[in-house]
């Protein structure tokens, strides 16, 4: 039983385009090409039941979800919900980006480097906080949705809405992360897929992919001006499909595993490559040397600090056998990972500290022109992406890595600000706007 949300932020906007402040002003309508995107986005939707969708009542929001909907024969009706209207700019809303920065040189500073401490002056005097008043609102818009779609059924419902608003929603579900607003991207008719699924303390949250524009061109986020990092969980093997714990046994891809390195070649085949790296490990690698197939000349670095977790004695079992001899600690691993030490093998603080530190000397290496591809293991990338969503070692199951998913993260213009998890696992190269890859044993 698990609920499942669809966020999905509005096409293109005519300010948009004209990089004018939005807001919760109603003057911005979607473009022609906003309104493709819509489409695109419903195309793309098409085979996947949808029990209820619900939209900000703003004209460039309204226009995307009816866009997106209009593909399906199932009536389905949304309702306009003011839970979901953008963040509240008032003093800023029509102003192009340049002429912010000239207007409130320090309200637009602090916005780009500390958006929650932002505070401004509405026309009627009163002073405001945007982004923590927005998150109040988000807060409340997803306790009135859970409370109509609860996570013991099986609804999957569409969300659709604006830029910050939908990140202070992915922010809410992900426990609030200090500084998570800059942590993410979300792009002009973007999918981010979310799992909801009963557990402990309430409900388990999985992110099941962010900020995918696969269903558009090009397929993924526009780079910046610094270095970006390309992270790929390794393809299929036998053990997976198996559902067996892997860990440092080394098992190489089956031919499922090889397709989806395949795939995930074609899907990169455009992407300019000038580094890449791997964990030692034989899946990692194969699937790293697929992917290079497209980028002669690029040689690739196999390194031990992104080596898969140690299952120890678990190594090479079924879960079911597992349970037969460490039922409580299995169901510890479940319920609070980081509470636990694998017999005869690692923590997942031993996995963060070594994965995390690999990580960063990879990013610190690269130029700001450069983009470097890493393949690396489930509970690595995991760890990796925990860190870079600010959050920690309990929360792993809170990332999916499906086989041969693509990530991408930029870093920062400003070094004092968090790198950006600009899209996260996704899959649709292989088939499907949903992941459907094998589900693995970790």
């Amino acid at each position: 039983m698990s609920l499942r949300l669809l966020l999905v932020r509005h096409g293109l906007s005519s300010f948009n385009v004209e990089r004018r402040i939005q807001g919760r002003n109603d003057l911005s309508t979607l473009t022609a090409i906003g309104e493709d995107q819509a489409r695109r986005m419903g195309i793309a939707l098409a085979d996947v039941p949808i029990d209820a969708a619900y939209s900000s009542p703003l004209q460039r929001a309204a226009a995307t979800t009816a866009g997106v909907l209009s593909v399906r024969q199932d009536g389905l009706t949304p309702v306009l919900d003011d839970g979901l209207l953008e963040i509240d700019l008032e003093p800023w809303s029509g102003l192009s980006a340049d002429e912010r920065a000239i207007k409130d040189p320090k309200g637009y500073a602090i916005w780009r480097q500390q958006p929650e401490a932002l505070e401004l002056t509405r026309a009627d005097g009163t002073r405001y906080q945007p982004l923590p008043e927005l998150m109040v609102q988000a807060r409340a818009f997803l306790k009135g949705l859970l409370d109509r779609h609860p996570v013991t059924g099986d609804d999957t419902v569409l969300v659709v809405g604006h830029n910050a608003i939908l990140r202070c929603l992915i922010l809410v579900l992900l426990g609030e992360p200090q500084g998570g607003f800059r942590r993410l991207r979300l792009d002009n008719a973007s999918l981010s897929v979310f799992n909801l699924s009963p557990g402990p303390n309430g409900y388990q949250v999985q992110i099941e992919c962010l900020n995918s524009i696969a269903h558009l061109e090009p397929a993924l986020p526009a780079k910046g001006s610094q270095a970006r990092l390309i992270l790929v969980r390794h393809g299929e093997t036998d053990w997976n499909r198996q559902g067996r714990f892997q860990g440092q046994i080394d098992i190489p891809l089956n031919s499922n595993g090889h397709a989806q390195a395949e795939a995930a070649r074609s899907f990169l085949e455009g992407v300019t490559l000038d580094r890449a790296y791997s964990s030692s490990m034989s899946r990692p690698k194969e699937t790293a040397e697929g992917i290079l197939k497209s980028h002669a000349g690029v040689s690739l670095t196999v390194t031990d600090g992104l080596m898969e977790i140690g299952h120890g004695l678990w190594e090479g079992k079924l879960e079911s056998e597992i349970r037969e001899s460490w039922e409580a600690l299995l169901q510890a691993w479940k319920d609070a990972p980081e509470t636990v030490q694998m017999p005869e093998g690692e923590t997942i603080q031993d996995v963060w500290e070594r994965s995390v530190a690999c990580w960063n000397t990879i990013a610190d290496g690269l130029d700001p022109s450069e983009t470097a591809l890493v393949v690396a293991h489930d509970a690595v990338n995991k760890t990796i992406l925990c860190h870079l969503l600010g959050l920690a070692p309990k929360d792993i199951w809170a990332v999916k890595q499906g086989n041969g998913g693509v990530t991408v993260i930029d870093m920062p213009e400003n070094p004092s600000q968090p790198a950006v998890v600009s899209c996260l696992n996704l899959t649709s190269h292989l088939g499907g706007v949903l992941d459907r890859t094998a589900a693995g044993a970790l």
